[in-house]
């Protein structure tokens, strides 16, 4: 495999965005020379443009294809999850989008294998940052929930059901509880268990604690008792838990920045040297040699990267 000449990726480069920025330019600014369909006709709807039209029948072929492949439920999950209100054939279309223009800018900056890996990392930076956002939600209700035990036992000794104090603990809680908590109460409105609903959540936050609430829950519906001192010495514990936990996460915070800085140095000193020396690199990317090195070097960043994860996660 080589490289494509110079020029030759040059000039690719600039037709690649001279051809996105003339087609934005047609869609979004000319006109079209109709009058609007609301001017025309009083009450009909105005028409989609091209742009949405061109992006609605992208979006159906995205779905189609993910359907096929199967995981659609997967990656749904995931994006509920980190908390991105898109569409799973939205999100693909704007990270594919992304992963183009990368392309392009890569071919204008140096060359074809740098337009790749610019497009890789776009690609795989997508998937990192849909991970690291679902697991600051798990951690961040984690947080909660010896407030939501808290409230929920208030409201319980208030004199309301479990269900009206759910209810009630919906609107009381901050993100990302209270789309947790919101999603189980309209579950079980529309005929679903409780503790169903409750194993659910437990499940989709992968929170142990959580499942210890809905074991108590569900334990009390069958035996009965004081639910509100129930929860209380539930919360006392997963209280003491989560100060272990923030404990043991910031003896660990070193650990995690030095993790950071050694898997992005690489990565780094590769974008400094594209910019201050951009022939430095040829040879890397011009021989088999050279992507023998680069495959070996990224297989052994990737053993480091699983060591260091396995050094620095604490289980307790």
């Amino acid at each position: 495999m080589s490289a494509l000449p110079a020029g030759v990726a040059l000039w690719a480069g600039a037709a690649s965005l001279a051809t996105a920025l003339a087609l934005a330019v047609w869609l979004l600014v000319v006109p079209s020379g109709r009058l609007p369909v609301a001017r025309r006709r009083y009450g009909a709807a105005e028409e989609p443009g091209l742009l949405t039209q061109a992006a609605g029948a992208t979006t159906v072929v995205i779905e189609r294809t993910l359907a096929r492949r199967g995981g659609t439920q997967a990656w749904a999950t995931a994006l509920g999850l980190a908390g991105i209100k898109v569409a799973l054939p939205e999100f693909v279309l704007l990270v594919g989008a992304a992963a183009l223009a990368a392309l392009a800018v890569g071919l204008v900056v140096g060359n074809l294998v740098v337009g790749v890996l610019l497009a890789g990392f776009t690609v795989a930076g997508s998937v990192v940052f849909v991970s690291m956002r679902a697991g600051a939600r798990r951690s961040a209700f984690a947080d909660q929930l010896d407030d939501m035990l808290q409230l929920l036992a208030g409201n319980l000794r208030a004199g309301h059901s479990i269900l009206q104090s759910f209810d009630s603990l919906a609107t009381e809680l901050e993100e990302p509880g209270a789309t947790e908590i919101t999603r189980v109460v309209n579950q079980t409105r529309v005929g679903r268990d409780l503790g169903d609903a409750l194993n659910d959540a437990g499940e989709r936050m992968d929170s142990d604690d959580f499942r210890w609430v809905a074991q108590a829950i569900a334990i009390h519906r069958q035996v009965g008792g004081n639910l509100a001192d129930v929860l209380d010495q539930v919360g006392e514990t997963i209280r003491e838990r989560n100060q272990i936990r923030r404990q043991v996460k910031a003896l660990a915070a070193e650990g995690k920045l030095s993790a950071l800085v050694l898997l992005g140095l690489p990565f780094a000193v590769m974008l400094l040297l594209l910019v201050i020396n951009p022939g430095y690199l040829a040879p890397m990317v011009s021989n088999v040699l050279g992507f023998l090195m680069i495959g070996l070097g990224a297989v052994m960043l990737s053993i480091g990267a699983l060591w260091m994860r396995k050094v620095i996660t604490v289980t307790f």
